[in-house]
Parts: C-alpha cells; sequence; structure tokens
C-alpha cells in the first residue's frame, strides 16, 4: 500500500508539464513559487481539517532542512533548465535524487541500501535519461549541470527531512503543512519580483489551482504516507514514475509522439519500479529510524 501511495504521488507530479503546458505564458520560476504558495495553503488547510495529537517538540533542524529542500528545488531546477536545456536538466535533477536520497541515508542511518534498490535505480535512471534525452538537444552547461545537481539534492534533503520528522512522531498533515509554508515563505521574494500578471486569467488561475492541489497538496500528502513505512532512499525511487506519467499525458493530451528511444525509457523506468514492487523472500521491514535531531543541525 506504501509503494502504491507514492507510485499515485508520482503520478500527480506528472501533470504539472501538461498543466503548464495549457496554461498561460508565464516565467517557470513563479510558476514555481506560486505553486508552492497555493500548495502550502491547501496543506494548511489539510492540517487543520485533520485531528491528530501533536508528538511533541519540533526539531528545528530537520524542519528547515525540508522547507530549504522545497524552495531550492524550484529555484534550482528553473535555473538549470534555463541553462542547460530540459533534456539534460532534467535527467540530472531527476536521476541524482535517488542516488543522493540513498548515499544520504547511509550516511544518516548507517544502513547501506540494498541490491533492490540500486538494480531498480540505476534501471529506472537510466530509463529517464533516454526519455529526457529524446525530447530535445543535450547541450551541456556545466553550471547548468551543477544547478541540477543542486534540485536533486534538495529533492532529497526534503525527502530524508521529512522522514525524520515523520519518525519522530509527527503526522503527515502536520509535516508537509510546515515544511511547505516555511518553503513558500523562502520564496516571497520572488512572487514580490516576479511577474505574476498571468494569475489574473482564468487560464492562469486555474493553471495555478491545479498545480497547488494536485501536484503538490495531493501528491505531496499520498507521498509522505508512503514514506512513513519505506525508506527515503526507495521513495525517491519510486517518484521516478512520474515522467512515464508526463510521457502518457504528452501523447494523449498534447498529441505528441514518443519515439523509440522515448519508449524504450518507459520501458526501462517501469522494470526499474516492478524490481521495487516485487516482495523479497525473506525480506523484512527495515526499523524506524529513531526520532534523533542531531544528524541535521539546527
Amino acid at each position: 500500500m506504501a509503494r502504491l501511495q507514492v507510485l499515485l504521488a508520482a503520478v500527480c507530479f506528472g501533470t504539472t508539464g501538461t498543466a503548464q503546458a495549457l496554461g498561460p505564458d508565464a516565467s517557470a520560476v513563479t510558476v514555481g513559487a506560486v505553486r508552492i504558495a497555493v500548495g502550502a495553503l491547501l496543506l494548511l488547510a489539510a492540517q487543520r481539517a485533520v485531528a491528530h495529537a501533536d508528538a511533541g517538540r519540533w526539531p528545528r533542524g530537520p524542519l528547515i532542512a525540508g522547507a530549504v529542500g522545497v524552495a531550492a528545488y524550484q529555484l534550482c531546477f528553473f535555473a538549470a533548465v534555463k541553462d542547460t536545456g530540459v533534456a539534460v536538466g532534467t535527467v540530472v535533477a531527476l536521476g541524482s535524487a535517488p542516488a543522493l536520497a540513498g548515499l544520504g541515508g547511509w550516511l544518516l542511518d548507517r544502513r547501506a541500501p540494498g541490491g533492490a534498490w540500486a538494480a531498480a535505480t540505476a534501471l529506472a535512471s537510466a530509463g529517464v535519461a533516454l526519455l529526457a534525452l529524446a525530447g530535445g538537444g543535450a547541450d551541456v552547461s556545466a553550471p547548468g549541470v551543477a544547478l541540477a545537481v543542486g534540485a536533486g539534492a534538495s529533492y532529497a534533503t526534503f525527502t530524508l527531512a521529512s522522514k525524520r520528522l515523520l519518525d519522530a512522531g509527527h503526522g503527515v498533515e502536520p509535516v508537509m503543512a510546515r515544511a511547505f509554508g516555511l518553503g513558500a515563505l523562502l520564496l516571497i521574494p520572488v512572487l514580490v519580483l516576479g511577474d505574476l500578471s498571468w494569475v489574473a486569467t482564468p487560464g492562469g488561475a486555474a493553471m495555478a489551482l491545479w498545480l497547488g492541489a494536485i501536484p503538490t497538496a495531493v501528491a505531496y500528502l499520498l507521498f509522505a504516507r508512503g514514506l512513513r513505512h519505506l525508506p527515503a532512499n526507495e521513495v525517491a525511487t519510486l517518484t521516478l514514475g512520474e515522467p512515464v506519467t508526463a510521457a502518457v499525458l504528452g501523447a494523449l493530451v498534447l498529441s505528441e509522439r514518443p519515439g523509440g528511444i522515448a519508449i524504450a525509457g518507459i520501458g526501462l523506468i517501469l522494470a526499474g519500479l516492478a524490481v521495487l514492487a516485487v516482495p523479497r523472500r525473506g525480506a523484512t521491514r527495515p526499523a524506524a529510524a529513531p526520532p534523533a535531531t542531531a544528524e541535521i543541525p539546527a
């Protein structure tokens, strides 16, 4: 059930590109900031609607790290795409996140990722590479690649920090509401300085509401429910189902025609996800990390 929740979250994530393509022309950075702001408001509303006994003190380190991860991903990813192109920026950002989450989990928990995760991540990351590179040129910019790795690191940081807060006993809704609420505050300069005239149009308002509701609020609640029961590195790999959804929607809604390389990429991603989905004989559920806060400095 936990893996299914994360895969459903990835499906929601995958609607982002199609929603932007159908919406008005707008700066990607302002779209990302508005998405986080709307999503934060909806997550705060979800928190108020769900009664949950507070687990006590909120550790500042993981909470701040999660918020920084939310904000930094938006800025790093869109800057990377602008500098080095959609193809390279996407493959580096999405492909590096699971590996960095696995490394971070290893360093923090002293638990090496399993062989199944390594195989699944290798297959899915190769699929992301084929899928992304099939969609455009591969002009590589070193600063752009560095920004894309920063986006992957930001996503891995958010995932690991959220896992810490959930393992400490805090509820799904409060964890997501606080992380995205603080992340939205960090993005206020983008909202103040950017051109938000597109939000006032009917199409812009609809796009902002969709992006805030489906690939943010709904997606991250599903993501966190799965993350409560799964290792952070496995969750990061499962979210590589996002580009498959994006490719399918592109074909069905935007009349895009994926070529043979893109189809091969989709097949590799699905194969990687299948490796994680198949029950492993003799496998036991990993113990939850202790609710310590020293791993991520306050």
